[in-house]
């Protein structure tokens, strides 16, 4: 069993490595390797990331297969099949580590500012449901001063929406507030950076 703390250092020693681009992993599992993942998995992190095309988690954080268990939604968002997810991978490989991972330029958390700002009358209702779930984190900002700075603003939007989605797992359901509670279960937010490539863990522990 990995400790959360152990899995937290793996992922960033593996994003060091996607960024200096010195991989350990290509990304295509051996013979052996699958023969191995087909009697089981032992995901040692589980990430709730978006599901942009440029943020994929098992490359940008130096993964094999069958080292991460990954659900992806636009913007990173939280409704009740992500907590589904979360929670059978917890309870059912062990896992101790749950990183949701958004990233900067999210394209979810810029259609939610826009529509705040200037709303569609004809939006989707499967499109306005993930604007609905990432709106009270962000509203709150285009009350302050930041309004005026569009990039601190887009900055800042990011980073609520990941600790927002971070906070409904951590509150919204009574299995994983139970093993967050025994210490079995870390809850941690981290931000992608499109130009650097650079990772960064948000309130997590210092490497």
């Amino acid at each position: 069993m990995v400790s959360a703390r152990s899995a937290l250092e793996r992922l960033r020693d593996g994003n060091r490595r996607f960024v200096s681009g010195v991989r350990k992993h290509d990304g295509l599992a051996s013979q052996a390797r699958r023969k191995e993942l087909a009697a089981g998995q032992e995901p040692f992190a589980i990430v709730l990331g978006c599901s942009d095309s440029r943020v994929p988690a098992e490359i940008v954080f130096d993964q094999d297969v069958g080292d991460l268990f990954v659900i992806r939604v636009a913007g990173n968002i939280v409704a009740s099949s992500q907590v589904g997810s979360v929670e059978f991978a917890a309870a059912r490989y062990g896992t101790r580590l749950v990183v949701v991972l958004g990233h900067t330029g999210c394209g979810a958390v810029q259609a939610t500012l826009e529509e705040i700002q200037r709303p569609t009358e004809n939006q989707s209702r499967s499109l306005r449901s993930i604007v609905d779930r990432i709106r009270p984190s962000v509203q709150v900002l285009l009350a302050t001063e930041i309004r005026h700075d569009p990039d601190a603003l887009m900055r800042e939007a990011v980073r609520a929406n990941i600790r927002s989605s971070g906070n409904h797992l951590k509150h919204g359901s009574e299995i994983l507030e139970r093993l967050i509670e025994s210490r079995e279960l870390v809850v941690v937010g981290a931000e992608y950076s499109l130009e650097t490539g650079v990772v960064e863990f948000l309130d997590a522990p210092p490497a």
